[in-house]
């Protein structure tokens, strides 16, 4: 079906606003709040119902927060979150990081939304300022929106770009389920190497020449953009393996100042905090020289144990329970340096460790490789997804 389409600015033909943050020196502002009060990291559940923190009456007076109805596009404007896209389920009220997009009579709001999720990159690139880019309501109100002049040609495009997604949301999510019993064949694979090892039971400390952290006093003071030295941070290490990517860097001075925590081949990391709690990999000589930041870091004796056996011992089920059991902190489990070497471990013959090693791997192997094709199949809807945006709002019409 032909249509005639129009580009014009997004505030041109549609009426959008920001929200505001009640004083937070004002509890009364909060306590015992019932007015939803949506923030940007809240805008990834599609429709919003309910929401974090809520806010009162007096809150919403005494603020530039304003209730929006139910049906309202919400659009992040802030940091890493910017063009997050949401619909509010409920009327709301929303901090000033995020923006509202009414109702109107040219553009289907559904279709914005898709035009927008389009958009994003582009969005993105638009963000200004250093740690926390953002981009402003004026940027977002000058971006050009191309649409048929017809609401029915609007709906027509939105069901076939849903009918499409939903299609590749099954296949993502087979991918996703794959991963999950890849996962759970890991765990099998060290459990069953492990239950069955022999030899003389110790501390790990015993076994290492030291256990150390990383810099944990404000490591931000020694961020550089370029010419520094790559850091490893919790995010990095995974369960045998180094997550290479999203590095920060360190100054040559503050690398000087920290030698301590220079990582070095045939030492092992242990992910102390975060998602990755109790992760385990040995540094390879690819990284052998980068600093570390909050990280444990275990020198192994290697004329006594090998790094590979300590950390598949560490990321087996008896290490990650042992290393559950142990760790600190309610919020947000944290594993202490002195916690980690006095954790147990039995330690047979090096002879036999590089069997079990050696056996461990070509199992596992086999799982890196089918895990590197489901990854890559996961990269590829993300980039199919955007293919059918852009060529539902790019293509011939």
């Amino acid at each position: 079906m032909n249509s005639k389409w129009e580009l014009a600015p997004l505030g041109s033909i549609a009426e959008t606003t920001s929200g505001g943050t009640p004083d937070k020196k004002h509890p009364e502002y909060y306590r015992n709040g019932d007015i939803l009060w949506v923030r940007s990291g809240e805008l990834d559940k599609g429709i919003i119902y309910d929401t974090e923190i809520k806010i009162t009456e007096a809150g919403l007076q005494n603020s530039s927060a304003k209730v929006f109805p139910a049906g309202t596009l919400l659009i992040a404007l802030y940091g890493a979150t910017i063009g997050k896209l949401a619909f509010l389920g409920k009327p709301a009220s929303t901090n000033q990081a995020v923006c509202a997009i009414f109702q109107n009579d040219t553009v289907s709001l559904r279709y914005l939304y898709y035009y927008l999720l389009c958009r994003r990159p582009e969005l993105i690139k638009q963000g200004v300022g250093g740690a926390q880019p953002n981009i402003s309501q004026t940027i977002l109100k000058k971006l050009p929106v191309r649409y048929p002049v017809s609401i029915d040609e609007q709906e027509r495009i939105v069901a076939r770009i849903e009918e499409l997604f939903s299609q590749l949301d099954s296949g993502v999510e087979t991918l996703q389920k794959t991963k999950q019993q890849l996962a759970v064949y890991r765990q099998a694979v060290l459990k069953e190497a492990f239950d069955s090892v022999g030899g003389y039971d110790c501390a790990i400390e015993d076994v290492c020449k030291e256990i150390k952290v990383g810099i944990v006093i404000k490591p931000t003071q020694y961020y550089v953009e370029s010419g520094g030295v790559r850091a490893f941070r919790n995010a990095n290490v995974r369960r045998g393996y180094i997550d290479d990517c999203d590095w920060v860097m360190i100054s040559q001075d503050g690398h000087q100042q920290n030698k301590k925590s220079e990582v070095h081949e045939g030492n092992v990391l242990i992910s102390r905090s975060g998602a990755n709690l109790g992760m385990a990999s040995p540094v390879s000589q690819k990284y052998d020289g980068y600093n570390a930041i909050d990280i444990v870091i275990a020198v192994p004796k290697t004329d006594v144990i090998l790094p590979a056996f300590l950390a598949h011992y560490t990321n087996s089920p008896a290490g990650r329970s042992i290393v559950k059991t142990n760790e600190r902190g309610a919020a947000q489990g944290h594993l202490n340096v002195s916690v980690y070497g006095r954790l147990p471990i039995t330690i047979p013959s090096l002879e036999d460790q590089h069997a079990l090693v050696s056996r461990i791997e070509d199992k596992l192997s086999v799982c890196d490789s089918i895990e590197q094709t489901v990854d890559m199949a996961l990269q590829q809807a993300d980039a199919m997804r955007q293919s059918i945006l852009k060529q539902a709002f790019e293509g011939d019409h």
